[in-house]
């Protein structure tokens, strides 16, 4: 019998796990250099301040999408021992995302109600209400700032908008700045030297078979077993997997939860190839004959290629 409550309650469990990763240590890595220590040496919640006259420093955290740098940054801010909430019950840290339209006028919106400043009027000028953040951010004890789909923030005033980022990092009420967007935003940051001596970058690498393939497969594993499902694989679902999510952290761990939510949905006791090729039919809108997981020569699709583009192919299972 099909539960649907029990499969709703083991998807949610699936779905709040976090999968730890090397690049969770590497972004420690670029963030606690940014962070103060006390006399004992514990990590605080200050800004260290680089050169004369003092300014703070940023991180650029770059992937495709669906590469899962959100998630990066989000696990890393919210479990930071230095960054939770302190004496004004509040998290020292605070994260936007780039709203639309994307303007340096909206995003100084966007950033003051997500503070939880009271409402703002459309007619102040952007001016003031960059200062009021300033001022918001130091009242609030909150030393880094996150803005996440940065990418899309540079559409239009990107001189503008590269000017405000850097007077954020200036004077007695600066504040780390973390970026995370596609490569996109890596070129415009790299556009401005003055912006971008300011920040380090974390690239994040994609996934490959035969560096992560083991693991990944364990992680598979793993997660049927807590969904009380068996899996029946075919020695290169990894690899495909991988493949269809164009290489991307991300986008196969969604991958494989979609995969297991069609196996609870159908009843099944076993997480089969056959999941993965209908979660990929239905997110791609593919026909089988272009399906990474139903195809014999699946390493010749390149999953971004308009379909109408895609040379017709032979369906071949796995041996």
């Amino acid at each position: 019998m099909i539960d649907p409550a029990r499969n709703a309650r083991i998807m949610e469990t699936l779905r709040a796990r976090h999968v730890a990763a090397p690049r969770d240590a590497e972004f420690a890595t670029h963030l606690d250099r940014l962070l103060c220590r006390d006399g004992a040496g514990k990590l605080t919640a200050e800004a260290v301040r680089f050169s004369n006259p003092p300014e703070t420093r940023g991180i650029l955290v770059i992937d495709g999408p669906g590469g899962g740098k959100s998630t990066t940054v989000a696990h890393a801010l919210t479990r930071h021992p230095a960054l939770q909430a302190g004496d004004r019950g509040r998290p020292a840290w605070l994260g936007v995302s780039v709203p639309s339209p994307a303007t340096l006028k909206s995003l100084g919106f966007e950033i003051l109600r997500d503070s939880g400043y009271p409402h703002v009027s459309g007619y102040r000028e952007t001016w003031s209400i960059w200062d009021q953040i300033r001022s918001r951010l130091k009242m609030l004890g909150v030393c880094i700032l996150w803005i996440d789909e940065a990418h899309d923030l540079f559409c239009k005033d990107s001189g503008l908008i590269l000017r405000a980022l850097k007077s954020l990092m200036q004077g007695d009420e600066a504040v780390i700045v973390i970026l995370s967007g596609t490569e996109r935003l890596a070129e415009v940051i790299r556009s401005d030297p003055q912006v971008q001596r300011r920040f380090s970058t974390m690239q994040l690498r994609p996934v490959s078979a035969a560096t992560d393939g083991e693991d990944f497969l364990d992680l598979i594993m793993a997660y049927a077993g807590l969904a009380g499902l068996r899996a029946d694989l075919s020695a290169d679902l990894v690899a495909r997997l991988f493949h269809g999510a164009r290489q991307r952290f991300g986008r196969s761990i969604e991958t494989l939860l979609n995969a297991i939510e069609t196996a609870l949905g159908c009843g099944a006791e076993c997480l089969s190839d056959d999941h993965f090729a209908q979660v990929w039919a239905m997110q791609e809108g593919c026909a089988p004959g272009e399906n990474v997981f139903l195809v014999a020569d699946w390493a010749d699709i390149t999953p971004d290629l308009d379909p109408g583009q895609r040379p017709l192919r032979r369906r071949g299972r796995r041996k």
